[in-house]
């Protein structure tokens, strides 16, 4: 959930609750993505910290820089928290111990272009993180691709890396594929069965994915309990991801993943809580919160299965940004007298 909107948190909330102020909302999401960051750290290394602290600062430098170049007040911006969830939710998707220059790029693309070019806080039509990673996915590709395995919390790499000191060639001698791409990218001909017996995730890395993907797990629950987010998007989602992934499998299960090691690997679960929630760029109504999960979900799996990219959270989300004001305009509720697709409190 990269930018919310305090009017637009929950689904109607109940009579006599008063929403939290968006600076609290933001800071109890910030609070709920601990448990996978300290999961990915204890899996990736200090390199995970070292992506969140550097894209969190850029997130403040870059918010500040241009709400001074829009005569804005900048500190009452800053107080929202919204640039430093926005630098989380990046780095956290970034590849530990990313170069400085790939963050403040992404970074750019999220705060700059996303967010601030848009009009700021409550009128950017797309996730903001996703835009950065995005345009550093199509862009720089052969950097973001660069997973480790499991490794120890401090690696002799780290500040080389960070830095962009080490030259690439001698950090992917280092890294590994993710399970995704482990399994997007094995043999011609290999069955599912070949590439499970071969090994190749023997290292631990598929264990790992797990372990962080449980985690994130537990971060969403916290969200949907104090009632940041509610429960339709993640559950559609993940709803239409399983069907998806099921009807694949039962296709042909030499060719395509089980519906668990989609769950269970890659943004799968970061994405459901903590990205297609973001209530600015996503549905208003409950109606139209259950297509737009939906879409992701159903997305996810095509660009997965089909498309060239392994994980495809954030193209499926970035895509049913775009579907975001047809939705709306079809789900939410009209005042009586209205024409259809006039727009009414939402539901």
């Amino acid at each position: 959930m990269s930018m919310l909107h305090a009017s637009h948190v929950n689904d109607a909330p109940s009579a006599g609750t008063t929403a939290p102020p968006t600076a609290s909302l933001m800071r109890w999401v910030i609070v709920a993505t601990l448990p996978g960051i300290i999961a990915m750290t204890y899996c990736f290394g200090l390199g995970v910290l070292s992506n969140i602290v550097l894209a969190a600062a850029f997130g403040v430098l870059l918010e500040s820089g241009v709400l001074y170049l829009r005569k804005h007040p900048i500190v009452p911006a800053l107080n929202d928290s919204s640039a430093l969830l926005t630098g989380v939710l990046l780095g956290a998707s970034l590849p530990p111990a990313s170069p400085w220059w790939l963050i403040g790029v992404g970074m750019i693309a999220a705060v700059v272009i996303a967010k601030q070019l848009y009009g700021g806080l409550g009128h950017n039509p797309f996730n903001p993180a996703m835009v950065g990673y995005a345009l550093l996915l199509v862009s720089f590709p052969t950097y973001m691709t660069l997973w480790a395995p499991p490794q120890p919390l401090i690696s002799d790499t780290l500040w080389p890396q960070i830095m962009g000191a080490l030259p690439i060639a001698d950090i992917d001698t280092l890294s590994g594929a993710t399970p995704l791409d482990a399994f997007k990218q094995k043999a011609q001909g290999l069955s599912a069965y070949q590439f499970w017996a071969s090994g190749t995730l023997a290292d631990g890395t598929l264990e790992a994915w797990r372990f962080i993907s449980l985690a994130w797990l537990a971060g969403g629950v916290l969200l949907l309990f104090k009632r940041i987010i509610s429960w339709h998007i993640p559950a559609a989602l993940l709803g239409s991801l399983l069907i998806m992934a099921t009807l694949f499998y039962m296709a042909d299960a030499d060719e395509f993943a089980s519906p668990v090691f989609h769950l269970l690997t890659g943004a799968t679960l970061f994405g459901a809580f903590f990205i297609a929630t973001d209530p600015v760029s996503a549905a208003t109504s409950r109606r139209g919160k259950l297509l737009y999960g939906v879409g992701i979900g159903v997305l996810i799996i095509v660009i997965r299965n089909l498309g060239g990219y392994p994980d495809a959270v954030a193209f499926a989300v970035l895509l049913m940004n775009l579907c975001v004001p047809l939705i709306d305009l079809y789900t939410v509720p009209r005042p009586v007298g209205h024409s259809k697709g006039t727009a009414g409190a939402p539901r």
